[in-house]
């Protein structure tokens, strides 16, 4: 029943978002921002079960601390980088909101990339 609850919220947002546009367009962008953020508080209850379901797993399997952490730092990249770029967006800075995509995905490929070399050695390893 989260999901009703954002959707009321996030509708809720917008459909002030668009009355005040009309007589105050400057309060409109607060609106958007403060509906966003009390969406991303709601759903840190959701990133603090991701983060137990990730320890529960490491403790089961032997898979390295480090993988995990990459993982989660890159789930918390990109929503982080997509809330941004939305509220860019939203404020008319596209060009903005294109910049943080792209330092977003830079991001997340020089993460990946020691996770990449690490699987590689393992082919090769295989293969040698």
């Amino acid at each position: 029943m989260d999901v009703i609850r954002i959707a009321v919220l996030g509708f809720g947002g917008v459909l002030l978002g668009l009355l005040l546009k009309q007589c105050r367009p400057e309060y409109s962008f607060y609106i958007s921002l403060a509906a966003g953020v009390c969406i991303l508080l709601l759903a840190s209850s959701k990133v603090q079960y991701l983060i137990e379901s990730i320890q529960s797993i490491q403790s089961s399997l032997p898979v390295d601390t480090a993988y995990l952490n990459v993982l989660l730092k890159m789930i918390g990249i990109t929503y982080i980088g997509h809330f941004s770029s939305s509220l860019c967006k939203d404020a008319g800075y596209a060009s903005i909101a294109a910049q943080i995509e792209t330092f977003c995905k830079m991001s997340m490929m020089a993460m990946a990339m020691p996770v990449l070399l690490t699987l590689l050695e393992v082919i090769q390893e295989f293969l040698g």
